[in-house]
């Protein structure tokens, strides 16, 4: 079904690959843009919620999950007009045990999104790096995948699974779900090894991947411990500029992929 609003899940299994940094920074640059957007994080580690400033919540993603409370009341405003965030918190590390009992287990996002999705244009979910229930309703309740991959050695690892597993929901859950495409992130333009994955990772994967690609950059590093996404903390910035790219291009990739093959011999993930 064609939507005008989307819902954006950004999935990798493997951590360190800058997933939550782009989440967050994708919404807030779709909210700079003057975009309804609504972030949730559906992480237990909580890094985008503290990436926002906000420590313990007394309600969070956990509670709409669960069906205790409706979305809207587990939603907090942020910094950004446009921009509003579920919290994630501490319950949320014993869900994946707590929804197996659960009827419709795999759409409790999904339920969830219901009463609040025709508010937002765009919908950005940060999932947790594993491919456990928690990743599995944040695939069944999305439009489509963004997957970051870091420019370093072994970056492909695990690569095929997850792209197994967005099949799986695919072909089970969400047939309708898309893959945007995979996005380099951590660019060091000052080592052979960035360019060298970079440039391998495209011949592979082709189309694929976003022309865009986000520098390794202390600023963005900096910012979540001022509880602030790179838009407001250094728009100046050349982390700021490359997700105010990433935004764009993502928003243009309509029905980018059904399927993204990842090549045997790239299956273990050594890349350079």
């Amino acid at each position: 079904m064609s939507r005008q609003n989307r819902i954006f899940a950004i999935a990798n299994q493997k951590g360190g690959v800058g997933k939550t940094t782009s989440a967050v920074n994708l919404a807030a640059s779709f909210a700079v843009s003057e975009r309804r957007t609504l972030l949730i994080d559906l992480d237990p580690q909580a890094n985008a919620t503290s990436a926002f400033g906000v420590s313990v919540p007394d309600r969070h993603v956990y509670d709409a999950l669960l069906g205790e409370r409706v979305m809207k009341d587990v939603t907090i405003p942020t910094d950004l007009t446009f921009l509003q965030l579920v919290p994630s918190g501490p319950d949320l590390v014993g869900a994946e045990i707590e929804l197996v009992s659960m009827p419709q287990r795999e759409r409790r996002l999904e339920l969830a999104l219901a009463d609040v999705r025709e508010k937002y244009e765009i919908i950005v979910i940060d999932c947790p790096p594993s491919l456990g229930l928690l990743t599995v309703n944040a695939l069944t309740g999305a439009d489509a995948v963004l997957v970051p991959i870091q420019c370093e050695y072994y970056a492909l690892e695990g690569l095929t699974q997850l792209i197994a597993t967005i099949n799986l929901v695919r072909d089970d859950l969400n047939p309708d779900l898309e893959i945007s495409g995979v996005v380099l992130t951590m660019f060091d333009a000052r080592t052979n090894l960035s360019s060298e994955v970079a440039a391998e990772v495209r011949r592979h994967l082709h189309g694929a991947v976003f022309e865009t690609i986000v520098p390794r950059s202390v600023r963005l590093s900096e910012a979540p411990s001022h509880g602030l996404p790179i838009a407001l903390y250094r728009p100046d910035s050349k982390g700021a500029d490359a997700y105010a790219r990433l935004a764009q291009e993502l928003r243009a990739r309509r029905g980018a992929f059904d399927r993204v093959i990842v090549p045997a011999s790239l299956a273990a993930g050594a890349v350079a």
